[in-house]
């Protein structure tokens, strides 16, 4: 039977609508009691107005009557901020947005795609795992995208959503992702508290054992929302900030702003407490070294002890990591290596500089410490910036001790350039602590004047020891620089640096301790 171009247009519209909604009314109102929006329009929060082209829209399970449209994922590319994307949003009004097949085969496509043109892949995830259906079709096509992650890595910027409830293979795929993001009330698991319970006997709320916030502080996650809006705000300022690829360079904005040196920096002079161990927000010396007092934070929510996120100098991006004294004094823990570990290594992958700001009295010890592996843990943060070739400057803004001095930014692992300011300190340890080792009989000889000589050997050891000119005699600090020209000096260093090439040892790759 032949029909009209006009019956076959309408067949084709009819399809479309159909695709929009394939569960129709009832996922509407699913949507709807959960107040939670579609996968299309959690992609258009995230896209430019308009951009979306879908990929994949009419795909289904093939000779299955109940197979429903798109397979409970939607996929295709935009663009944000005028450059382009490749994302894929989870449906969870369709089987759940649980992998099958043609689910599979979609995701994988938009990631070839992504591979293809060199953009970035951001997957909105909302999924309830397997699908139990499938049995092996499912678990074989997670297994087909964990492979097809490996060859974008570090080659394409990858950003995972968590945006509802993520659980068993689900929450596989965008661990393997440069940077996760999650709302507060999203959950992610590897089995929910029922499963748990009835395998382990262990009684856990869902909050527990999935939470946002709690998967935060566990380190799998780098960026916890309010609500989905800040959560797709985060993503598009994120990438404001990466190159498209790997082959590219981010984005140059408002160049050759405050060629000079402003109010704005002479504050600096006169910021660090007179006193060592009085306590400021490193967040208000990064508002004002770089560019328009910009900064967009990474992990701002866990290990706060140290800071990591991007900035730019002379409108580059640059990679930020700085010690927070406000929070342990800014000592450093495994917990906060692991974090400066991953932030360095994304920045190495997409040729981005990194700036460090130091102020750590070194690592935090203990017990505890000890018994979630800080020595490990700090030998990655040491390995993954010996590993990094991008432009390294290091400003030591006050303390610099211990085997922090070296992690954090030394000349003698690798930084191209370092500054210090009059206030820093640079030694093996604090004046307390190394006076108490070795004044310690000079001190027990004082007798009743113990306390005034052990006074007079801390002003010693802080006036003439734990200065910057001992290391700026050495060669170990480039420049001992007025605060107030921070910002002009780290921009003069990066644009020295900008050719900046290193030849690796040919070999197939480095063990980093894992």
């Amino acid at each position: 039977m032949t029909t009209t171009t006009a019956e076959k247009l309408a067949e084709l519209r009819e399809k479309l609508e159909t695709a929009k909604e394939p569960a129709g009314e009832q996922a509407i109102a699913k949507r709807a009691k959960k107040g939670i929006p579609s996968a299309r329009e959690r992609i258009d929060m995230l896209l430019d107005p308009g951009s979306f082209i879908e990929v994949g829209g009419l795909m289904r399970q093939p000779g299955d009557p109940g197979a429903l449209y798109s397979d409970g994922v939607v996929t295709g590319h935009g663009t944000v901020e005028g450059r382009p994307v490749a994302v894929f949003s989870h449906d969870q009004t369709v089987f759940g947005g649980s992998v099958g097949e043609m689910f599979g085969r979609k995701v994988a496509a938009i990631m070839e795609f992504a591979a293809k043109i060199g953009c970035p892949c951001v997957g909105i995830n909302d999924s309830g795992g397997a699908r139990v259906q499938d049995a092996v079709t499912s678990l074989a096509w997670y297994a087909e995208l964990g492979r097809r992650q490996e060859p974008l890595s570090g080659m394409c910027p990858q950003i995972s959503m968590i945006l509802g409830k993520c659980a068993g293979g689900a929450v596989y795929a965008p661990i393997n992702t440069d940077v996760l993001v999650a709302t507060e009330e999203s959950y992610m698991f590897v089995t929910g508290p029922d499963v748990v319970r009835k395998i382990t006997g262990e009684d856990v709320s869902l909050e527990e054992l999935g939470g946002a916030r709690n998967q935060a502080q566990y380190g799998n996650l780098h960026h916890v929302a309010a609500d989905e809006k800040a959560a797709f705000e985060w993503v598009r300022k994120y990438l404001s900030f990466l190159p498209s690829s790997c082959m590219e360079k981010p984005p140059v904005v408002n160049p050759g702003l405050e060629p000079e040196i402003t109010d704005s920096d002479r504050d600096l002079d006169t910021f660090i407490p007179d006193a060592d161990n009085a306590g400021y927000d490193m967040h208000d010396i990064l508002l004002r070294i770089f560019d328009d007092g910009e900064f967009h934070e990474i992990g701002g929510q866990v290990a706060l002890n140290i800071i990591t996120g991007f900035a730019r100098v002379d409108g580059r991006t640059v990679g930020v990591i700085a010690n927070q004294p406000l929070v342990a004094a800014g000592a450093l823990d495994a917990q906060a290596s692991d974090k400066a570990a991953h932030f360095i290594r994304i920045c190495d992958a997409f040729d981005i500089p990194l700036v460090f700001a130091v102020d750590t009295p070194g690592f935090l010890p203990g017990l505890e410490q000890e018994r979630i592996g800080v020595i490990k843990r700090g030998g990655r943060f040491i390995f993954a910036f010996v590993t990094a070739t991008v432009p390294k400057v290091t400003v030591v803004i006050r303390k610099a001790y211990g085997g922090a001095y070296a992690v954090m930014g030394s000349k003698q692992l690798g930084a191209d350039i370092n500054f210090a300011w009059p206030t820093a300190r640079i030694a093996v340890m604090g004046a307390e602590g190394a006076v108490d080792l070795i004044g310690r009989r000079q001190i027990e000889a004082a007798g009743e004047n113990a306390p005034a000589v052990r006074r007079q050997l801390i002003n010693f050891y802080n006036e003439n020891i734990a200065t910057p000119y001992i290391a700026a005699e050495r060669g170990y600090i480039d420049a001992v620089i007025e605060p107030a020209t921070t910002r002009l000096e780290i921009r003069k260093a990066l644009t020295m640096l900008r050719d900046k090439k290193v030849q690796r040892n040919p070999r197939k790759h480095d063990l980093m301790p894992l």
